[in-house]
């Protein structure tokens, strides 16, 4: 659920207007319109205020997925075709390589 979708439940389950829970929370109707709405997002103290004036509280739970399996054998065999598409590339000159007349200016 969203920051704004939370709102919106919390208030609506309250009972509440906009206007109500602005009063009872310290904060403006337009700020808890807005925050309704998606277009701000507010601190996490705040929401932690609009929630508790709506008596519900906020829970927060933070979580870490399980680090990326490495798929080794895949890896390995990527590795052998960037290793054989380089094989069969053109081989570079013997020699001193042409370079753009600024590029030797800036040694």
């Amino acid at each position: 659920m969203t920051t704004a979708g939370l709102i919106a439940r919390a208030r609506e389950r309250a009972g509440l207007t906009q206007r109500q829970l602005a009063e009872r929370s310290g904060t403006s109707a337009a700020a808890i319109c807005e925050y309704e709405g998606g277009k701000r997002t507010p601190r996490v103290d705040t929401l932690e205020r609009i929630v508790a004036a709506t008596g519900a509280r906020l829970d927060l739970d933070v979580s870490w997925d399980d680090p990326p399996v490495i798929d080794l054998a895949r890896n390995g065999r990527v590795l052998e075709d960037l290793l054989d598409l380089v094989d069969h590339l053109p081989h570079r000159r013997e020699g001193r390589l042409a370079v753009p007349p600024f590029a030797s200016q800036a040694r």
